[in-house]
């Protein structure tokens, strides 16, 4: 159905983006696909921004934060 796409239906294709979007939300639509694109290269690497979710309360009450190694352990040693 569809096969290679030339440069004048690339250029018909950004000339209708332009039209339905306006010349003033291209820069942040094209921001936001270039951070999308680094997050989604990112997970493939398996980097973690730390931008996921939050914890759930219950999760943070059972895991301790500091891990095992705490200051009341450094002074009894």
């Amino acid at each position: 159905m569809f096969q290679r796409l030339g440069p004048v239906e690339i250029l018909l294709i950004l000339f209708v983006i332009l039209l339905l979007f306006g010349g003033s939300k291209l820069p942040q639509l094209a921001r936001g696909l270039g951070q999308g694109i680094r997050e989604f290269k990112g997970a493939l690497r398996g980097e973690g921004t730390g931008a996921g979710p939050e914890p759930r309360e219950s999760d943070r009450k059972e895991s301790d934060p500091k891990g095992p190694d705490t200051k009341a352990d450094k002074k009894e040693s």
